[in-house]
């Protein structure tokens, strides 16, 4: 594998990913058919964060330059199982197979197939060489190694079928906020991004908030104002609305502002359109709740921590679940390498 020349296809599609390329309008709105929650906006964001993070030159060589890629490597075949909840969040792990020396076998989710497609596409069209090399089907038979994406639940079934390989399982994690009651409107109005961008449906988007007792919502509610343009997408309101009506059918005691459910839980996860709470009573008390989930949290955001408005901009060296996934690949064939 020449390193060098899988860096340069990448710069290349960075350009072809600019939204100044009509095709970009076109297979956005094709995506946006086949899944809603693909908005346009959503789309461009994703494609932002690609362009800016991942495909950057310097940036690939500065991240790659932390591992050893030798020219001649013998190449395994690896699969990778995408999950299909944001806009082509398989990508860092397709980027990390293809720069390793390795051959990505890639199963696409049903929910993230137009845009995917579209992006190899373009990769064939650069480098004639990648349609042999990078291999999409339903069924990953013969595989050297594993990285699959899921939920608790299906990550028992990767466990199942593919646990004797090495491999790479991640299950359901999501992210936190921390408030100390600090934060200025502009930090609050930033961490309705974190909220907010792809209407929570990533494991970094924030869907519990941590603050101190006595805290109020009002300036949390004032600030995010701006997003309520959310509550005009059907399929996020429709929820909002579900959400809401069991809450009231149960006496659950809960805040609002008409497009986001605020309800105090010691869970993690919440349902779409609605955040969890939980107040902390000091910063022993807080590294204890945070420590005592940390096995479910992929980040967490606020002053000390990742900044606010970050969450959903990870950069090449920013690894879901802390696993280094570079390093997993780059050991192949050493040891049987198992993380998960």
């Amino acid at each position: 594998m020449n390193l060098e020349k899988r860096i340069d296809t990448l710069d290349q599609l960075h350009d072809v990913l600019s939204p100044e390329n009509p095709e970009i309008k076109v297979i956005t709105e094709k995506a946006y058919e086949q899944n809603p929650w693909f908005t346009p906006g959503n789309i461009f964001i994703a494609l932002k964060n690609i362009r800016e993070k991942f495909l950057q030159k310097e940036k690939l060589e500065r991240w790659l330059a932390s591992y050893s890629i030798p020219e001649n490597i013998t190449a395994k075949a690896v699969g990778i199982i995408m999950a299909g909840n944001l806009p082509l969040v398989g990508f860092h792990d397709f980027l990390c197979v293809l720069l390793s020396g390795h051959r990505p076998f890639i199963k696409l989710s049903s929910k993230d197939n137009v845009l995917f497609a579209f992006v190899l596409e373009k990769l064939f069209q650069i480098d004639k060489e990648l349609p042999e090399w990078i291999i999409v089907s339903e069924r990953l038979n013969g595989m050297d190694a594993m990285i699959a994406t899921g939920s608790n639940n299906s990550s028992r079934y990767f466990e199942y079928y593919f646990g004797k390989y090495p491999h790479i399982i991640r299950k359901n994690r999501t992210s936190v906020a921390v408030l100390t009651g600090k934060e200025s409107k502009e930090d609050l109005e930033k961490l309705g991004n974190d909220i907010f961008s792809f209407f929570g449906l990533g494991c970094r988007n924030v869907s519990k908030l941590y603050a101190p007792e006595n805290y109020r919502f009002d300036f949390f509610f004032e600030a995010i104002e701006p997003f309520r343009q959310v509550a005009g997408h059907t399929k996020y309101f429709n929820n909002y609305e579900y959400n809401r009506t069991l809450l009231l059918m149960n006496n659950i005691p809960h805040l609002t502002n008409d497009f986001l459910l605020l309800r105090e839980e010691k869970r993690l996860i919440s349902p779409v359109a609605e955040v969890f709470y939980e107040h902390y009573t000091g910063r022993n008390d807080l590294d204890e709740k945070l420590s005592l989930q940390k096995e479910n949290i992929q980040c967490i955001i606020g002053e000390n921590y990742v900044p606010f408005g970050a969450a959903q901009s990870p950069e090449l060296w920013d690894y879901a679940d802390n696993v280094d996934t570079m390093k997993f690949l780059t050991s192949l064939g050493e040891k049987h390498s198992k993380l998960d």
